[in-house]
């Protein structure tokens, strides 16, 4: 090294050490900036979440009120369907009725008969004296009791 450039050195040196350049090299705390990010993005996620989810509870409480109607006339439906099974379960019954059925017979043309013979599937044999049924034998479907109405 040369002599100038020690000399530089120590007077760079020497420099730091006067009071004035003391004073001007001291360190302060510098106040940071602060910087604010926008808000902006932050306000319009939350506000479409919001959104979305009212919206979808509207759509969610729709379905769920179409549903109840929906089940409310079903069970009317049933209701009246089942009403009228009951209705025509009574009608059958009345139409399996025995009275109504012997009426229906007497009506086409069929009698009852007098004398019944009877055969014997397992012996072949006949029982009874077999005689041909006629209108004259036959009694009344309503003897002394008043018919009654079906409809």
């Amino acid at each position: 090294m040369s002599n100038s450039a020690a000399s530089k050195i120590t007077s760079r040196r020497l420099a730091w050490l006067e009071p004035s350049a003391l004073q001007r090299a001291r360190l302060t705390v510098v106040p940071r900036r602060r910087v604010q990010a926008s808000r902006f993005p932050f306000v319009t996620l939350v506000s479409l979440i919001l959104l979305g989810g009212v919206i979808g509870l509207l759509c969610f409480n729709t379905s769920m009120q179409q549903a109840a109607f929906t089940e409310s006339r079903l069970e009317k439906q049933a209701t009246t369907l089942a009403a009228q099974q009951q209705g025509l379960e009574m009608d059958l019954e009345k139409l399996r009725d025995p009275q109504h059925v012997a009426e229906a017979a007497q009506k086409q043309g069929m009698v009852i008969p007098g004398n019944v013979a009877m055969l014997h599937t397992d012996t072949g044999k006949v029982s009874g004296e077999p005689a041909p049924a006629n209108a004259d034998v036959t009694p009344p479907l309503w003897p002394s009791v008043r018919k009654p109405s079906f409809r």
